[in-house]
């Protein structure tokens, strides 16, 4: 998949001049309902046997007007985003870069002076993607805009069995419920984050359940306190089963920081300061605050048996997406 960024005013010869389908968004997570954008578009690109681009951004454009007191998360960092993209088979990402002088144009003028030079005979997009102001900048009046040169797609709301709409937003409010699973669904996926392997208080290894303490970037959505059944890869090996436990280390006297240990499963090597991605399956059971050690390490023996028996039932893969 070719990536090209941009920033505006556009430099034209870094645009391939011939016709593409384009589908617009900016698919934080890229879910089941980004996911049925794309396939749309792959649809309309088969038809006319065109590439598919996607046109998305590299940050969130809200950032840009501090609309996140507490700062932006994302389901899907950058390069995580690319890879899903990837799997979908898109041909080329248009990753613009969200600036103020981007965000000025007009809706008119985003059609004229920026869709228009991407070559687009088609854009797809989802019913509620906007490119400016809501009112004026909708799906419903991109038509218009168009003014007949190029075709307009538009995605209807893509739904659960119990007619909840699946979005970044819904998706997010299950993670920080620790509702795994269900968050799963809604993404198509497993949920996976990054992180770096780095030295902790070593007292899982005491307990004889050694940890790998990962440290996070700090605009990644992490799951809630809890502990889960997870999968860790690190490089390009293969996934290795274990169990993670986000939370304070309240057994021991609450900690400052939320942290993630994850104690892997018939793996003993060493592995400080290698980047790793988590693979997270479904969540076992909240923080417990223990009246001493020994409880402690009866329910860790526990939570290693429901995590291997959910482990062992898994399907063997190793890309994300199930089509």
């Amino acid at each position: 998949m070719e990536v090209i960024r941009l920033h505006y005013p556009l430099k034209q010869n870094k645009i391939p001049n011939e016709p593409v389908v384009l589908a617009m968004g900016f698919f934080d997570g890229v879910h089941r309902g980004h996911q049925q954008v794309i396939l749309q578009g792959q649809k309309e690109a088969n038809k006319r046997h065109l590439p598919l681009a996607v046109l998305t951004y590299d940050h969130a454009p809200g950032i840009v007007y501090q609309e996140y007191p507490g700062g932006y998360r994302y389901l899907s960092l950058l390069r995580r985003k690319m890879d899903l993209l990837t799997q979908l088979g898109v041909d080329r990402v248009y990753l613009m870069s969200f600036t103020s002088q981007f965000a000025a144009l007009s809706p008119q003028s985003f059609v004229d002076d920026f869709l228009m030079a991407l070559h687009p005979q088609v854009v797809v997009a989802g019913f509620d993607h906007t490119y400016g102001h809501k009112d004026v900048a909708n799906m419903q009046k991109l038509p218009g805009y168009a003014r007949g040169r190029f075709d307009v797609v538009t995605v209807p709301k893509y739904t659960t069995k119990a007619g909840q709409k699946v979005g970044s937003t819904a998706i997010r409010h299950l993670l920080d419920k620790g509702q795994i699973a269900e968050a799963n669904q809604q993404l198509g996926y497993y949920y996976v984050t990054t992180g770096l392997v780095v030295h902790g208080l070593a007292r899982g290894r005491t307990l004889g359940f050694p940890t790998a303490n990962i440290e996070w970037p700090c605009h990644q959505w992490i799951p809630a306190v809890g502990v889960y059944v997870v999968q860790l890869k690190i490089s390009d090996g293969p996934w290795i089963g274990g169990m993670a436990s986000v939370g304070y280390n309240i057994t021991f006297g609450k900690a400052r920081h939320k942290t993630l240990e994850i104690n892997l499963f018939n793996f003993h090597e060493m592995i400080y300061g290698e980047a790793v991605q988590v693979r997270w399956i479904t969540k076992l059971r909240g923080e417990v605050k223990f009246n001493d050690a020994n409880g402690l390490v009866a329910q860790l023996k526990q939570d290693q048996i429901d995590s291997e028996k959910c482990l062992a039932h898994l399907p063997v893969i190793d890309h994300q997406i199930v089509k």
